[in-house]
């Protein structure tokens, strides 16, 4: 499985990460590459296994997912972080996304629908439900990058139009006939045009700004 998305799994609960590697397992382009019982764990194995997508839980003895995942982007580290949450615990979901978390799934989630969410967020994309994206604007009194917009060229507003759209860098080569790498370039300008951190935190802005694709 060469091509195979590599997922490492960090939950506190041993039958839970049980379940999730059973399912995953039977999926012929997702391949489980280690597990964690907390965020500490979870920090170190994704360093040492450099996984393409890291399935996390929030709440865990120790390291929680919130600092484990600020741990991370201080790392540096590239693997995208898909939250595993409770419904009742919506409200966690807001600090995650803000320490750098790709999206969010419940626990209950569709085994399908799991592994949709897993390609997705390795695709690129951001998985944002609407009374999230939501949340993270009402609270954010004032957002990184404000006034910053007449830095932007008109194909980096493009480029940052279709990112509020949740179209992976590929989609977004596609849909204005550029290199992967050339629209790499973009986001990273934008980025730093911007003072912003990464993918959720443009695309939020894009949506504050009314930048559409």
């Amino acid at each position: 499985m060469a091509d195979a998305i590599k997922v490492l799994l960090v939950d506190d609960h041993q039958v839970v990460r049980r379940g999730l590697r059973t399912f995953l397992e039977v999926q012929d382009d997702i391949e489980v590459v280690g597990e964690a019982a907390d965020g500490a764990e979870g920090v170190d194995r994704a360093e040492e296994l450099r996984p393409d997508v890291i399935l996390m839980d929030v709440k865990m003895p120790g390291m929680d997912g919130v600092d484990a995942l600020r741990r991370l982007r201080e790392l540096d580290n590239r693997a995208r972080v898909l939250i595993v949450t409770s419904f009742t615990e919506q409200r966690t979901v807001v600090p995650a996304l803000r320490a750098g978390a790709a999206g969010y799934v419940y626990k209950d989630v569709d085994p399908d629908a799991l592994a949709g969410a897993i390609r997705s967020v390795h695709a690129g994309h951001i998985l944002l439900q609407p009374e999230v994206a939501g949340a993270l604007l009402s609270q954010e009194e004032s957002t990184p990058g404000q006034g910053r917009a007449g830095s932007l060229t008109e194909r980096e507003r493009e480029v940052l139009g279709l990112i509020a759209d949740g179209r992976s860098n590929r989609e977004i080569a596609r849909a204005l006939v550029l290199s992967e790498k050339t629209v790499k370039t973009h986001v990273s300008n934008i980025l730093m045009k911007l003072d912003l951190a990464d993918r959720t935190q443009a695309a939020l802005w894009a949506v504050r700004h009314g930048v559409t694709g």
